[in-house]
């Protein structure tokens, strides 16, 4: 396969999406959820709502977000938006295209001009998106699904819904949020682009996730790479697309948080909430001594694979393991620089707090 283009982007637009999924699944990124829900309760209660179900289905639009002009910022979304008919929304975000020949977003399309969606438009879709990602996978999908179906039958009300919302958020939360993200993803481009021209784009990608190994690229023409303050440590992807495809990979520095104004950096209190947990531990150590699958795991634990997995997902938000990619599912490792990491962050806030104690005695 050829070598995709590398090619770089940078904006707080992206994290203006991503910060709304992390504030509606925040275990899924490690965030307290306590805070998440303080954030959104500002929010007025028909954006509230809106939102908290958009958020089931509607995905990071990071295509449509890297076409946005500079400063590519929160205003920038919003003004973009506004320019946009209502009904048109939905399909331009996704990146839908009325003469698509694509099955699945031709069906959306047909389902947005009828004005509603019916048993067999569901049953079609559920047969095209399982006959791409397998059954299983298609059933998960299920509930998100009949939401996205609801909301393509009335495309302009969720245009409507959205642009205001998204207002909302901006006004309430985002303006000011985004002024601390700029300086940071600033440093972190510029620390990939360092990184960039002495490993290969698989090493590249793993180093920027800190723990993320693809058994191979994505295959596309060109790759944007761009960084996310919200989204780290993980590796957020677009849609597919043999032409261009973009990836966020983390852009949150080891001793901040992504909490404003919080003292204690995230990488050390997820370390140190994933270490505590005696099941967590001995997998960890397991993990020291080969790579595993969460089933061999939970054969050694005897535990459900569910369970396991949910123990990995910690682990791998306190950049503890490594995650490998392989045909026959994730595999997993041990991250021991991370460990030593948790350390060092460790001894510099104790250091800082004993620092502070001798100043003011």
């Amino acid at each position: 396969m050829t070598t995709p283009k590398l090619s770089w982007d940078i904006g707080t637009a992206y994290d203006f999406f991503v910060s709304l999924h992390t504030l509606h699944n925040p275990g899924d990124f490690g965030l307290r959820a306590s805070w998440a829900v303080g954030v959104r309760s500002r929010l007025p209660q028909e954006s509230r709502d809106f939102l908290q179900e958009a958020m089931e289905f509607f995905g990071w639009p990071l295509e449509w977000i890297g076409r946005l002009p500079a400063p590519k910022d929160g205003a920038t979304v919003l003004d973009a938006l506004a320019r946009i008919p209502a009904g048109e929304r939905l399909a331009r975000l996704s990146m839908i295209e009325h003469d698509t020949e694509d099955p699945l977003d031709r069906r959306l399309i047909q389902i947005a001009a009828a004005g509603e969606a019916t048993p067999e438009d569901e049953a079609d879709l559920f047969a095209i998106i399982a006959g791409r990602y397998g059954e299983e996978k298609a059933r998960g999908m299920r509930q998100g699904m009949a939401l996205s179906l609801r909301w393509w039958a009335r495309s302009e009300l969720f245009g409507q819904r959205l642009l205001t919302a998204l207002e909302a958020y901006y006004d309430t939360f985002f303006a000011e949020d985004e002024i601390r993200l700029r300086p940071a993803l600033e440093a972190a481009l510029e620390n990939a682009q360092k990184l960039a021209s002495s490993l290969p784009i698989l090493e590249l990608l793993q180093e920027l996730s800190q723990g993320v190994h693809l058994l191979e690229l994505p295959p596309t023409a060109e790759l944007v790479l761009a960084p996310s303050y919200w989204g780290s440590p993980l590796l957020l992807l677009g849609p597919p697309s043999p032409n261009c495809q973009t990836i966020l990979f983390g852009g949150r520095p080891a001793d901040a948080s992504i909490v404003p104004g919080e003292v204690i950096p995230d990488t050390l209190y997820q370390s140190l909430k994933a270490l505590a947990d005696p099941t967590r531990l001995r997998i960890l150590r397991y993990l020291m001594e080969e790579s595993l699958t969460p089933s061999e795991l939970a054969g050694r634990l005897r535990l459900r694979p569910p369970t396991v997995v949910h123990h990995l997902q910690t682990l791998r938000l306190a950049r503890l393991v490594t995650v490998d990619y392989e045909e026959e599912g994730k595999r997993y490792r041990a991250r021991y620089a991370a460990v030593r990491e948790m350390n060092r962050l460790l001894d510099r806030f104790l250091g800082a707090g004993v620092r502070e104690s001798t100043r003011f005695s």
